[in-house]
């Protein structure tokens, strides 16, 4: 009798360490790529959104950020994702310009100017994005948009002639033109090392968002920021297909349930950043300029013929787009 209990016990532990072992194997962990600091809304936005997805998938998907590029740099984190060297990232969407010019569209200069604009052009602009990534095995899961583009300078910038010869950073294949029709001098420089491209003179100016503005202490290195509303960029999150398929079905409603509410929420955040980070700026001793009738002229004029240029690049994908955008 005992050799029968002493066995009755085994192959109940047994079964109980296998049941743990299918428990703990069904638990997935996914390393994200980020190219912004903690600090950035958006970096935050994302951080809640993890949050979210371990409380909805009940601990069975667990996402570790790996922020400011220190898993991957930003030009890489798209390839590492396709590739499944990690199943999630994020990336500036006209980062990716340089594929298909449909990527570039909310970095046409003036093309979309505010958040109502920009809303509606996203909404224009996704399902061309989801076919082009969907070529590539990714899925987009949400898009959140940086607040409007302003204008950092050492000097004072009264027309479009003061940035002839300025070294101007560029992030993207769209900005690197509008620098060099503006006869500035583009440099390719990513956020982290902004305040070290200012300091060793790479850079002179640069457009980018108060948020950026005022995360890299721009208070520093510059003078001015002309409040210019250039445009609205976006960051993307997309995963692996692969990866997302391996999720249960439950899980992968509750990932889709998380992100839709990360949209949202980053959206709103987005806003609250523009005012918040503007005033920062200022408090900061940066001078907050309304742009010259001059300066716009000259500028709505560089965005007229780079978006000329860019319907050419985009072909029928830009056609549908834009139509869309502009019912």
């Amino acid at each position: 009798m005992k050799s029968i209990g002493r066995k009755f016990f085994l192959t109940f532990t047994s079964l109980v360490g296998i049941c743990s072992l299918a428990t703990l194997s069904s638990a997935a962990t996914w390393d994200m790529p980020t190219p912004y600091p903690d600090k950035t809304f958006h970096t935050q936005n994302i951080i809640q959104f993890t949050e979210e997805v371990d409380e909805l998938t009940s601990g069975n998907l667990k996402i570790k950020v790996h922020s400011a590029g220190s898993l991957f740099k930003h030009p890489e984190i798209k390839n590492a994702v396709r590739g499944g060297q990690v199943p999630i990232g994020e990336v500036f969407v006209s980062l990716l310009s340089n594929e298909h010019a449909v990527f570039g569209a909310d970095s046409q200069p003036f093309l979309a100017t505010n958040y109502d604009q920009a809303q509606k052009l996203w909404d224009a602009q996704k399902g061309v994005v989801e076919t082009l990534l969907d070529k590539q095995g990714l899925m987009p899961l949400f898009s959140v948009a940086w607040p409007p583009q302003g204008l950092y300078t050492k000097k004072k910038i009264e027309s479009v002639d003061d940035l002839k010869g300025i070294k101007f950073r560029a992030y993207n294949a769209t900005l690197e033109k509008f620098a060099n029709l503006v006869g500035a001098a583009p440099t390719q420089v990513e956020v982290p090392d902004i305040p070290q491209a200012f300091a060793t003179g790479r850079v002179e100016a640069m457009i980018t968002s108060p948020s950026t503005g005022a995360n890299s202490n721009a208070w520093d290195f510059v003078t001015y920021y002309t409040d210019i509303q250039a445009w609205l960029p976006k960051n993307i999150v997309f995963v692996n297909k692969k990866a997302f398929r391996k999720l249960s079905d439950e899980d992968q409603k509750a990932v889709l349930t998380a992100a839709a509410n990360a949209e949202k929420r980053g959206w709103e955040m987005s806003k609250e950043e523009t005012e918040a980070k503007t005033a920062i700026l200022e408090e900061n001793g940066v001078i907050i300029v309304t742009p010259s009738d001059e300066l716009m002229q000259g500028l709505h004029e560089v965005g007229d013929k780079m978006l000329e240029d860019w319907k050419k690049e985009a072909g029928p994908e830009g056609e549908i787009l834009l139509e869309a955008f502009q019912k």
